[in-house]
């Protein structure tokens, strides 16, 4: 076990990235131990891929991309300004109300921070707000990419746990509130500690069509379960719906309808069992298509090309890093090192909420030196035996661990977030890092509520059937 992780720490200190060094350090450990024939190591990393749910993993990157390359970003940006654009530190609090949106459609942090982030920071510098400021709410608000569905780090986590992965996406959505109003709170603050005052100005006409387009898209359920009432079966009530709702947006040309709609089709088709988590994927990317080749018409065939060449090119690095995760976290299991580890937590607590502290200090660590999903690969075996000897709902967990690894992409020496917005931002590392620093708070207030209140987390899948 020493060699195992020596090996790995001692490859990542000298620069090595770290599927790289997950790799090597397990070849190091089977040619060194003769624990299992050498080429175990390939087996393994091939079986670490082979995963029906691990599909999702292309699907959601590439209608991220798509979405960013339809033109939906600057829709989703001036919904935004309309609905809380008048607030004091108005900007502010259009950052956040864009990536709750963004986040619907992306599920990734990166995704969030590249794409509508480049916007936000363009805008807020232009309307007189500190580089160091703008920086700091979009890396805040990025973090929410994977908290509200779609998310690729709940994918890889239940595909790990082996748990519903339409429970976690469920589970996301009042955490994601949370962290949206403490997020708001801290805008609010700054608006007043400094007496900034708003970027738009109030208007009644423009507040009223985007609290419309929220009625609408709430509307949309509700008037489709008013159809099965009716005697028509789902499949056409939905049908007779979108049509409605196509003709409408068509009509009166909304900012982000069709936009709000995406985790709306995600998550009702889910539930309605028209298609798995992985599916669901799939859609997100016709979706995307739709939208960007026959509604808003702003795609290419060059553009749509580029999107699927950066979705490959992301895709390779994330399973690359799965693969090497997955000889490494099974040599760990084989050698017997996780087993001690977790008897080692339980000789020190049996009180749940003691471990709960514990394992948010530790992953808050890891988040710092390890990519989300190679952290999620490596920690999955290790704590969650402690989690169900606990009585801890592992979907309740996997909320907690997705938090504190976006929580650790905002800082180094791995924060992905942090170096995205370093670059996007023009800013050294050094001063992008103390800027988010003050976001940290919110943050960790946050992932507190949700670590010690489950039904945060557990209240919307225990309503639909879908957890205890």
């Amino acid at each position: 076990m020493l060699l195992l992780l020596g090996s790995f720490l001692v490859l990542m200190l000298v620069g090595l990235p770290v599927a790289l060094a997950m790799a090597v350090a397990s070849l190091l450990y089977i040619l060194v131990t003769g624990i299992t024939p050498d080429v175990t190591l390939a087996q393994r990393m091939i079986a670490g891929v082979e995963s029906f749910p691990l599909l999702a993993v292309p699907f959601f990157i590439l209608a991220g991309n798509l979405m960013n390359i339809a033109g939906v970003t600057g829709r989703i940006y001036r919904f935004a300004v309309a609905l809380v654009g008048w607030m004091r530190g108005g900007l502010g609090h259009v950052n956040i109300i864009g990536s709750v949106i963004f986040s619907g459609m992306s599920g990734t942090a990166i995704a969030d921070a590249a794409g509508l982030g480049t916007i936000e920071i363009k805008a807020m510098k232009e309307h007189g707000y500190s580089t160091e400021f703008a920086v700091g709410v979009t890396a805040a608000s990025a973090t929410l990419g994977p908290i509200i569905p779609p998310s690729l780090p709940f994918v890889i986590y239940g595909m790990m746990a082996n748990v519903s992965i339409g429970a976690l996406f469920l589970g996301g959505l009042i955490p994601g509130v949370v962290m949206t109003l403490a997020m708001m709170a801290t805008v609010a603050y700054f608006a007043h500690k400094n007496r900034w005052g708003s970027d738009a100005p109030f208007s009644w006409p423009q507040l009223g069509s985007a609290a419309l387009e929220i009625f609408i898209v709430l509307a949309f359920p509700f008037a489709v379960w008013l159809l099965v009432v009716a005697g028509l079966s789902v499949n056409l009530a939905v049908g007779i719906g979108l049509v409605v709702l196509l003709a409408i947006d068509w009509y009166f040309d909304f900012s982000a309808v069709m936009a709000l709609m995406a985790p709306v089709i995600l998550i009702g088709g889910m539930t309605l069992g028209w298609f798995t988590p992985t599916e669901a994927a799939v859609a997100a990317v016709i979706w995307s298509l739709f939208l960007g080749l026959v509604r808003y018409r702003t795609m290419t065939l060059r553009t749509v090309a580029k999107a699927t060449f950066d979705t490959i090119e992301t895709t390779a690095s994330v399973l690359f890093i799965v693969t090497a995760a997955s000889i490494f976290a099974w040599l760990l299991t084989v050698s017997q090192a996780a087993q001690t580890l977790t008897d080692a937590m339980l000789s020190f607590t049996q009180n749940k909420w003691v471990f709960l502290l514990l394992a948010n200090i530790l992953i808050l660590f890891v988040g710092c030196f390890i990519d989300t999903i190679a952290a999620i690969t490596i920690l999955v075996p290790i704590l969650l035996p402690i989690v169900l000897k606990l009585g801890i709902d592992p979907i309740h967990f996997g909320l907690i661990m997705t938090l504190n690894l976006m929580i650790g992409l905002l800082h180094p020496p791995l924060g992905m977030v942090l170096f995205v917005l370093a670059r996007v931002a023009k800013l050294s590392v050094e001063r992008t890092t103390m800027a988010i620093l003050p976001w940290l708070v919110p943050l960790l207030i946050a992932l507190i509520a949700i670590t010690y209140i489950p039904e945060l987390t557990l209240g919307l899948p225990k309503y639909m059937g879908l957890a205890k």
